[in-house]
């Protein structure tokens, strides 16, 4: 099942990735199945071996009963096989019959459960943080608070060093800055001293609590209130002074509910600036001794990163008294640094003050030389300005949504995605405004017989009558075999003898082999026809999924789709079918005793019709409760999963900041919400077997007695025959309806996996009669002609009247104020929203005129955020497996991967792991960077895709894009305008409109709007 686990986790990874990579469905819904089809002939296997098992045990009674009687009659003919020895023994016989019966079942239970133990074991004997990786002494005012003697550091015990010779001591209340190329190990540097790295040899202390911003920002499903204060109290001054400084109070306004607006999950209500606020903004409120910030102003533009300088890290900041670490690429901060520590390949290569380390006119100073040009100037522009401009203005301009691995779901938090969400808002009650995320909800009543029909009409009719006939043809022999032991027991002994032993125990012998014969294809045929309709279960889920609006994703929590993907599928997996195989056996077994009771005793009609009515309204009446219990035990369960997830993407900070107490009893009072339903439900089933125990009983006893009335009537065979029978009646009765209500129960799944089916869809991937050239688009045209978009009916135009013509080869930038329409402008293209008015053509054809698969396979963007899956390096550069191996090494040498890539013991084999947490931020960048250049399309969106990298790392990749992409069309959105000078033209944009457009030099020329950002970027 570690296979299935893993494929259950990667489920909403790539429902709401390959969207943003505009791979189309083909590779997530192709790959996973796949994958499933290896799962389900895993399962079909092991459905063999059960269904030998079970006709093995259950044909077991049998062979006793055939040994018993054939040792006695062959051993000595005047041994006489009367109704009383056979049916006393065939009694006895089976009281063994269901114990042995329930064997396979417990044996295949059993097993179950020891490799779940022993996968828990494995993992609860993994390496687990040492406690004294760091060594926490109390706060004080003198000294160092942060110490490093030669270290050497990895990330597992067997692995190789990432850091080695590590020699730092940090001064209380001094601002550190840590800088260096991707890869080089300075946010290794920070989880050394928080203990998330094995210390291998050395020393490290910190002195006083721990304040911790990670590069990529963690972000819990709460509101952004709650994201701050990260279970402290409020203290309403600071708290309004930290948002100040953090510059998030003008975000409260574009907000419903304000801070007690609902984020998402992964903070997907939030731009990437936003989300680094915030993060930074919960260290800043805890009032912690020592800061450990991982490059928090890269995902913020140059005035918010110097406001957040300014107001928060520096020398005047909040954190002025505390002990700073920061990691950045901003070379302008560096001289604020009271030590500057230069990283390179898991070393420090240099440290000292700014000032001595450009006096040593070392590597250091040549990077500041190279690079620091525009950033000084930059630097400058911000501190002269700064006591000009509002906290407003130096906020905002942050604030439009990046096209990132959450965002480019959404929108610009402009002024129509605010109405957006008033008028999403409209409709709910005043505790519900701001919330975001939905909850799964549990349905009431009985499961509707249309899920009946879903589940088997999926089987197929063919199915369905060979399990019947199977099924009739097993019991049609279990009859055979019953009815010839009572002819046996009738026969009357001549001379004290009985002859023709061999075909009497020849016949019996067939008809008992025939019975297991037919007992192994039922159960092989029900277990097979319920993996077919799990795969299409799950199939049609998947493409539900899959073809899903992001908005879905937005609202949807991934522990609900972790709950579908794992427990509701394995359900349908498994325990329908289980269940329909007992309801099915006992039913026609049930059929069989009464055949032969009511044969032996017809009056026995009269207690029976009663009885089972009585049956059917216990059955009614138990199933109400339990069908709702599993509802709700269903629902319960996805805020588990939720939690769990959420927890150990930010295990890290929630390490740093001393939480993990909160957090298990957050995951304890979800754990027992969920036995509230699930507990009861076993108490049900309890109460179910007493009270059918009861009237099987009540049925044995009128067998019993009409037997004794009727006894001159009746032949001894008959007799022993219907009231051996009717003793089995309490079991089979019980296992009916027990069975009977397992599957109502789980049709629950199946009701769950089909409510998705229900959500709103993308528009048709292909469209049938659309016929593109096979590489189009040959070119690289873009036309927008008179093009509007709304993001929804109702609300104002988020673009208007945009009618632009962008020519092939040409470098086009687009650039624009909070709410402008820049990544409007994107979703348009990617369709993942649709034309309100107007058209967009790429070489010359309509682009809502072709299938989304072949519109968003044909044109790449690189996002700000990284995207890559579990799995190895090969397959996140080709998805598709249409490259050679030179073709990738060569992409990754243009992306300056190369080096790195070889250097790995599986090199292209290397396994990624989820979102690629084992790669720098960095590396995994420039892996993105690779598969555009694989991919190579005519048209190439960008989205900041070099803030995480530094400034060497960041020219050579412009470099590269310039070289590589030269012959095709390139949009890059904007926030740093430095990168885009050389462009063909730049796009200014403002309320969804086009407001300047032409070349960079020109636009200079006319000192609008484009000239007015360049100077407050430094730039002029």
């Amino acid at each position: 099942m570690g296979g299935g686990i893993k494929l259950v986790r990667r489920d909403p990874e790539w429902c709401e990735n390959s969207q943003v990579l505009c791979l189309g469905g083909s590779f997530p819904e192709a790959s996973r199945c796949a994958q499933r089809d290896g799962e389900l002939n895993a399962l079909k296997k092991s459905q063999i071996l059960y269904s030998v098992s079970l006709a093995s045990f259950n044909s077991s009674s049998f062979l006793i009963a055939l040994s018993v009687f054939g040792v006695y009659v062959l051993i000595d003919e005047q041994n006489v096989l009367d109704a009383q020895k056979i049916f006393v023994s065939v009694a006895l016989i089976n009281i063994l019959k269901t114990p042995l019966s329930q064997l396979p079942f417990a044996m295949s239970t059993t097993m179950q459960a020891v490799v779940s133990l022993r996968r828990l074991t494995n993992f609860l004997c993994q390496d687990e943080l040492k406690s004294d990786n760091v060594e926490r002494l109390p706060h004080s005012i003198d000294g160092d608070s942060v110490v490093i003697e030669g270290g050497l550091f990895s990330w597992c015990h067997d692995d190789s060093p990432c850091l080695q010779r590590i020699n730092v001591k940090v001064r209380t209340g001094s601002l550190v800055a840590v800088v260096g190329h991707i890869g080089s190990g300075k946010s290794s540097l920070l989880s050394a001293m928080l203990g998330e790295m094995e210390r291998r040899r050395g020393f490290v202390s910190i002195n006083g609590s721990v304040g911790y911003v990670p590069q990529q920002a963690w972000i819990q499903n709460a509101s952004l209130k709650d994201n701050i204060l990260f279970g402290g109290e409020r203290k309403e001054s600071w708290y309004h002074r930290v948002l100040e400084a953090c510059a998030l109070l003008p975000d409260l306004d574009l907000l419903p509910a304000r801070d007690s607006t609902e984020i998402g999950e992964k903070g997907l209500n939030l731009s990437g600036g936003q989300k680094q606020r915030v993060s930074l903004a919960r260290a800043v409120y805890r009032k912690s001794d020592v800061y450990l910030l991982d490059d928090p102003l890269s995902a913020v533009d140059a005035h918010v990163g110097q406001h957040i300088f300014d107001r928060v890290i520096g020398p005047r900041g909040l954190l002025k008294d505390k002990t700073r670490v920061l990691v950045t690429h901003g070379l302008n901060f560096l001289s604020k640094a009271d030590l500057v520590l230069v990283m390179e390949e898991g070393q420090i290569s240099e440290m000292g003050s700014y000032m001595e380390l450009m006096d040593r006119k070392g590597a250091f100073a040549k990077l500041i030389q190279t690079f620091s040009g525009n950033q000084c100037r930059e630097s400058a522009t911000l501190r002269d300005k700064s006591s000009r401009k509002s906290v407003s203005r130096l906020s905002m301009t942050d604030f439009s949504i990046d096209l990132s691995q959450e965002q480019l779901i959404g929108c610009d938090m402009s002024s129509a995605s605010v109405q957006l969400m008033e008028a999403v808002d409209q409709d709910l009650d005043v505790e519900d405004i701001g919330k975001l995320t939905e909850t799964d909800e549990a349905q009431t009543g009985r499961v509707k017989l249309k899920m009946y029909r879903e589940y088997f009409r999926t089987i197929g009719l063919t199915f369905i009558m060979t399990i019947i006939f199977l099924c009739a043809f097993q019991q049609a022999a279990s009859l055979a075999y019953n009815y010839w032991l009572s002819l046996w027991a009738n026969e009357t002994p001549v001379n004290g003898t009985m002859g023709n032993h061999v075909l009497k125990l020849s016949v019996f012998a067939a008809l008992g082999f025939t019975q297991g014969a037919a007992m192994f294809g039922t159960t092989l045929a029900i277990a097979l026809a319920g993996l077919v309709a799990s795969h299409h279960f799950h199939a049609d889920l998947l493409h539900s999924v899959l073809h899903s609006t992001m908005s879905f994703f937005e609202v949807t929590p991934s522990g609900n789709l972790l709950n579908r993907f794992s427990k509701e599928i394995d359900a349908i997996d498994c325990m329908i079918p289980d269940g329909l195989k007992m309801m099915l056996g006992y039913l026609f077994k049930l059929l069989e005793v009464c055949i032969i009771v009511l044969l032996a005793t017809p009056f026995a009609g009269l207690v029976l019709l009663p009885l089972t009515c009585v049956y059917i309204f216990i059955q009614s009446f138990y199933v109400a409760s339990s069908c709702q219990l599993r509802r709700l035990e269903a629902v319960s369960r996805s805020p588990i999963y939720s939690h769990f997830s959420e927890t150990v993407q930010g295990a890290a900070v929630i390490r740093a900041f001393g939480e993990q107490q909160r957090f298990i009893l957050q995951a304890n009072c979800r754990i027992d919400n969920n036995q509230e339903a699930y507990f009861p439900r076993f108490v049900a089933t309890r109460w179910l077997a007493v009270n059918l125990e009861f009237l099987g009983n009540l049925l044995v006893l009128a067998a019993a007695i009409l037997s004794v009335r009727g006894r001159d009537e009746l032949s001894p065979g008959i007799v022993g025959l219907a009231v051996t029978h009717s003793l089995q009646v309490t079991g089979i009765l019980s296992w009916i309806v027990r069975s009977w209500t397992d599957v109502e129960n789980n049709i629950v799944s199946v009701e769950r996996v089909k409510e998705y089916d229900n959500t709103p869809k993308e528009a048709p991937w292909t469209l049938e009669g659309s016929v593109l050239p096979a590489a189009w688009p040959t070119i690289g045209t873009i036309q927008f002609e008179d093009y509007g978009l709304q993001y929804r009916k109702g609300l104002d135009w988020a673009l208007k009247d945009i009618s632009i013509n962008i020519q092939n080869r040409e470098k086009v930038g687009i650039v624009g104020r909070t709410g402008a329409g820049k990544s409007s402008l994107a979703l348009g293209m990617f369709r993942i929203l649709e034309a309100a008015k107007g058209q967009i053509f790429i070489d010359g054809i309509n682009i809502a005129q072709i299938g989304l698969h072949d519109l968003r396979s044909r044109i790449t963007i690189i996002p700000q955020d990284p995207v890559l899956f579990s799995g190895s390096l090969r397959m996140n550069l080709d998805p598709f497996d249409a490259f050679s191996d030179e073709d990738l090494w060569k992409a990754l040498d243009l992306a300056h991967l190369g080096s790195f890539v070889s250097a790995l013991p599986q090199k292209l084999n290397h396994q990624c792991c989820e979102g690629g947490e084992n790669l720098s931020l960095g590396q995994r960048q420039l892996l993105c960077l690779a598969r555009a250049l694989l991919r190579k399309t005519r048209i190439l969106v960008l989205d900041e895709a070099t803030a995480a990298v530094d400034l060497k790392t960041d020219q050579l990749i412009q470099s590269t894009i310039r070289t590589q992409f030269d012959d095709c069309t390139v949009l890059t959105i904007a926030h740093r305008l430095n990168t885009i000078m050389d462009y063909s033209r730049v796009m200014v944009m403002d309320q969804g409109t086009v407001i300047e457009m032409d070349s960079p030099s020109q636009l200079m020329c006319l000192q609008g709007h484009f000239y007015q950002m360049c100077v407050e970027a430094g730039l002029v």
